[in-house]
């Protein structure tokens, strides 16, 4: 199933993560002497404990003007000098991501001028759904420990391939065929509340419980895009994955 919601990942990971603590880094350049204060929050929150592909997200008070000077003002630490790169996704965000991971269960240093701020990352949860397999595969710190039965999008509505990262958490979620197209009324039509539901896309992919189709997970892909797993394994899954860590979709 799917759920379109069209939200930025920094718009929606402030609302989001605020309430669960994380991630964002900034620093601003402000009009009209382009000095670098003004930063109204460093996400993810200090002390939260995020995924090992959470961006570091910085948002300004106003609008920044000089964004090189910016950028040379967020200071970011790690126990492995981990490199990565900025993006700016408005004209007052800009985000830090870092190439590769986070190393596992280690401490980010944040520092902006005087603004300073330091997060955790947890396990290093990745979960690969192979839509040719039907399966989704679980490693925690290079190992994996569980592959699990899955059905991912029918050919009419596949489940993109990419590199991703778990967005949010939701215990139930509501989806609705309306918000992507499909009548209530028509045969693919459909409004249910699903469990344990990670949030792959903006668009509305999931991995979360779908007992309806148990009979096809590992065999068949039936889904609407999303990745259906069973109560359990969704369940399981919920429980283990931190907001930030990678979700990888391969053919």
């Amino acid at each position: 199933m799917r759920r379109a919601v069209r939200r930025v990942w920094l718009t929606a990971a402030i609302a989001v993560l605020a309430v669960a603590g994380s991630g964002a880094h900034s620093t601003a350049a402000i009009a009209p002497q382009n000095t670098i204060d003004g930063v109204a929050s460093i996400q993810p929150a200090n002390g939260q404990v995020v995924g090992v592909a959470h961006p570091v997200i910085v948002t300004f008070i106003k609008p920044v003007n000089d964004r090189a000077a910016a950028e040379r003002a967020i200071k970011i630490t790690t126990s492995n000098h981990t490199t990565g790169r900025f993006s700016w996704v408005d004209d007052n965000i800009v985000q830090w991501t870092p190439n590769g991971y986070w190393p596992a269960r280690s401490h980010v240093g944040v520092q902006v001028h005087a603004l300073g701020t330091g997060f955790e990352t947890g396990d290093a949860v990745v979960g690969v759904a192979s839509i040719s397999q039907h399966t989704f595969t679980v490693s925690i710190n290079g190992e994996v420990v569980r592959t699990m039965p899955a059905s991912m999008g029918k050919p009419s509505r596949p489940t993109p391939i990419g590199n991703y990262t778990a967005l949010s958490k939701e215990r139930t979620v509501v989806m609705d065929s309306r918000t992507i197209g499909i009548p209530l009324s028509s045969p693919e039509g459909y409004k249910i509340t699903a469990s344990y539901a990670v949030r792959v896309t903006w668009s509305g992919v999931y991995v979360h419980s779908a007992p309806w189709s148990v009979d096809s997970q590992g065999y068949a892909n039936v889904s609407h895009g999303c990745i259906n797993l069973s109560p359990e394994n969704a369940e399981w899954y919920f429980d283990t994955v931190h907001v930030g860590d990678p979700i990888n979709v391969v053919e």
